[in-house]
């Protein structure tokens, strides 16, 4: 059980490599600048709490919850999201680099992500509904068994989907973007 309650701190330009983050609750407050690479955030409870600026990258988040969490202008390479708690879930990412990190098996209805690089990031057996990739970069992404139903992927950019290995229903392409879901076929489109 979460024995440290912090609210409405602010946490300016701190090495939590150096210092580790305590374990416990932390609602409301803001990380700005902070190094939080490789930590075991892993237990911790973030509520309403923003990251801008943050290094989170290949941090340990196994049973951690972000409910109504924002990062912002963060890199959070190599991540496994799949690890951290469900329960309420709800992480909007902007500006963020998240390449190599795992959502697998989440449900991501209310999360966004707005002008990230998700290079080689698993998406399987995701559900996405309802969700938009506004300017992101999915190179490499993997979605597989995914629910992708009222998706809006028109402005994202060097998808690979493969529309028999996921729900697509009423998904949202640009044109240009359509030849990301033929790719399978080696089909050329001048």
């Amino acid at each position: 059980m979460n024995t440290n309650y912090i609210e409405s701190k602010n946490f300016t330009k701190t090495n939590f490599t150096a210092e580790p983050l305590p374990k416990g609750e932390y609602e409301n407050c803001i990380f700005s600048d902070c190094d939080l690479s490789n930590c075991d955030l892993s237990g911790c409870t973030f509520i309403g709490c923003s990251f801008s600026g943050c290094n989170v990258s290949l941090a340990k988040v196994s049973n951690s919850a972000f409910q109504e969490v924002r990062f912002t202008v963060c890199k959070l390479v190599g991540v496994h999201f799949e690890n951290c708690n469900s329960f309420l879930l709800s992480i909007h990412f902007d500006h963020c680099t998240l390449n190599l990190s795992s959502f697998y098996k989440l449900t991501l209805r209310r999360s966004s992500f707005k002008n990230c690089a998700l290079q080689e990031v698993d998406f399987t057996e995701v559900d996405l509904s309802g969700r938009s990739f506004d300017n992101c970069d999915l190179t490499g992404a993997i979605f597989e068994n995914s629910n992708l139903e009222k998706t809006d992927f028109r402005t994202a950019y060097n998808y690979s989907i493969d529309p028999e290995l996921n729900r697509m229903k009423k998904a949202r392409f640009s044109i240009p973007g359509v030849a990301g879901l033929l790719g399978k076929y080696g089909i050329e489109i001048d």
